[in-house]
């Protein structure tokens, strides 16, 4: 049993590359679909964001060629794209993703989404029946380390996204937001952090939505909507626009913007990958666009590099937890069948004085017959916590042979 991974992101492409690789939610669970009938995959996950595309594999043999595969999938030339992917196995594959989730590796330090996205990925391959217990376990322990991090080290302040990052860069070439109008297209997750955040500025905000959609679909607070088909209508009146969809076409094509004939400056945001607004848009009069790649974070300070450390230090911890159990998982049931066996000699060794009590409650106190249950419920859930505790305490400190001819030698025990 192997992990591997296959990846490309922000600091190995630009958004032209990476759109090549990424996923929509569609694509990934046909393709979850596909791989997990693979007989040399035992679990899939596909996590692809504007940043970033990876695909984790649990596979049965050691080597799985991931790039073939994903050539294959996404019908490109292997000798084109070589060079901007990555391929990691077992730790290193472990550490990447543990960094990852906490914001280490992302644009923006220490961002908050990418926790919610590396969850969503395991649950899309939850949904598609193409997770396994080794995926399952190491995902759901990254985000636990993640969460860690979060709550004990300080990466960013509250304001870490890139919609943040982009308003405070364009604050600080001058920009104003207060009393200009800003239409959002895309009510996503992005899209609604969005339109919140230039309210926050003071600007009246208009997100677009679908028509299909219009009726339920709930929009920010204090945001205006109009039908995504009136986009271009609106457009004329704003001062800025933000496109943040999923969308695999253009949300604004150069073609009808230049027809707009704009009569004074719009600033465009384009938060997506692929691309929502055609890059020669941003060559039109009037308009400047920028994209996702043009907002950068320094990571530079002394302060910033210390709480890495710390952050780092966390992980370490975590990342150990996970490897003890990713190396002894197949004595895992062994070690499952000895709890339950000495749990089951301790009751058996506890019963005669657990009867003599019931027999005295009955005749003298009838209300503590209950309480004497309850009691022996947690007595026993004692003890397994106390083999359980025993047995990996064992493991810490024994070498692995060792620790597995312990393991045998108390089966058998309990076996006689």
């Amino acid at each position: 049993m192997s992990i591997q991974m296959i990846g490309i992101d922000h600091t190995r492409a630009s958004i032209d590359v990476r759109t090549v690789f990424s996923f929509t939610k569609k694509a990934i669970g046909e393709t979850l679909e596909k791989w997990k009938e693979r007989p040399d995959i035992a679990g899939c996950i596909i996590l692809s964001t504007c940043n970033r595309m990876e695909i984790w594999v649990s596979s049965v043999e050691e080597d799985v060629d991931l790039y073939e595969m994903l050539c294959q999938e996404k019908q490109i030339d292997p000798d084109t794209y070589r060079d901007y992917l990555i391929c990691r196995r077992e730790g290193e594959a472990v550490h990447h993703l543990f960094e990852l989730s906490c914001g280490l590796q992302s644009r923006i330090l220490g961002e908050d989404q990418i926790i919610t996205q590396v969850k969503d990925a395991l649950t899309m391959a939850r949904d598609q029946y193409a997770t396994d217990n080794v995926l399952e376990v190491l995902f759901r322990m990254a985000v636990t380390a993640a969460k860690k991090v979060k709550t004990e080290v300080v990466l960013s302040d509250a304001n870490s996204s890139a919609i943040h990052k982009a308003v405070q860069e364009l604050k600080d070439q001058g920009y104003v937001f207060e009393g200009k109008n800003c239409m959002v297209i895309g009510n996503g997750e992005m899209g609604k952090l969005s339109a919140n955040v230039f309210r926050g500025q003071g600007a009246s905000v208009t997100v677009t939505v679908r028509q299909y959609r219009s009726g339920v679909v709930q929009i920010p607070e204090g945001c205006a909507r109009i039908d995504y088909g009136k986009r271009l209508e609106l457009l004329p009146e704003c001062d800025y626009v933000v496109s943040a969809t999923s969308s695999p076409n253009y949300t604004l094509t150069c073609e009808a913007v230049e027809n707009l004939h704009l009569n004074h400056d719009v600033v465009m945001i384009d938060l997506a990958v692929p691309r929502d607004i055609e890059v020669c848009t941003g060559d039109l009069k009037h308009v400047t666009l920028y994209d996702i790649d043009y907002f950068k974070a320094d990571h530079t300070s002394e302060q910033v590099k210390e709480n890495i450390k710390k952050a780092e230090g966390i992980l370490d911890v975590q990342m150990h937890e996970f490897f003890d159990w990713y190396e002894g998982r197949d004595i895992i049931e062994q070690v499952q069948v000895i709890k339950k066996q000495a749990t089951e000699d301790f009751h058996l060794r506890i019963q005669k004085q657990v009867k003599e009590l019931m027999r005295t409650a009955r005749e003298e106190a009838p209300q503590e017959v209950e309480q004497i249950d309850r009691l022996q419920e947690y007595v026993e859930a004692a003890a397994g916590k106390v083999i359980n505790k025993m047995i990996f305490g064992m493991k810490s400190r024994l070498s692995d042979q060792t620790f597995r001819e312990c393991i045998e030698a108390m089966g058998d025990v309990f076996q006689k």
